[in-house]
């Protein structure tokens, strides 16, 4: 049984043990953008990113209360654009499963739970970005229904 809830400070160092495993997955399909293995946030921006309603971040965390998965989220809206419509997004910024517990439902809690999150916030819609070549997590999104929005496309020089 899996409990999904808003992070506290005291989830820090389990955050930060999950964002170098995040870094580390990129780091191994893109070691030209990624250093591994590091963090993209330290404690500091981690205490001011949980203190900040704009930007909630959920873990999934077992009966011992063991933080077993994140999910950082970003509030979005943009208001007066002369195309764009004023809808109101959550953005998941970064999401992650334990390596040791993937393949176990932990990243389907927290999904639905930010989904819950967001139809209750009044959201428009929930996005994301998959790296292209990170193809299971492209399936996992797809397989809840998600669609791609837009592509990201690069030149190497």
């Amino acid at each position: 049984m899996y409990t999904v809830r808003r992070a506290e400070e005291r989830d820090i160092p389990a955050i930060l043990r999950l964002l170098v495993q995040v870094d580390m997955v990129h780091h191994l399909w893109r070691p030209d953008l990624f250093k591994g293995p590091a963090t993209k946030y330290n404690e500091a921006e981690l205490r001011e990113i949980l203190a900040d309603d704009g930007r909630p971040v959920f873990v999934c965390t077992d009966e011992a209360d063991r933080v077993l998965g994140h999910a950082f989220c970003v509030h979005q809206q943009i208001i007066g654009d002369a195309v764009r419509t004023d809808v109101k997004t959550l953005y998941i910024d970064d999401i992650c499963v334990d390596e040791e517990v993937r393949h176990r439902h932990v990243g389907t809690a927290l999904y639905d739970a930010v989904i819950a999150y967001a139809r209750e916030s009044g959201c428009y819609n929930v996005t994301l970005n998959v790296w292209a070549c990170n193809p299971a997590a492209q399936a996992f999104y797809e397989a809840r229904g998600m669609r791609p929005q837009k592509l990201g496309m690069e030149t190497i020089l």
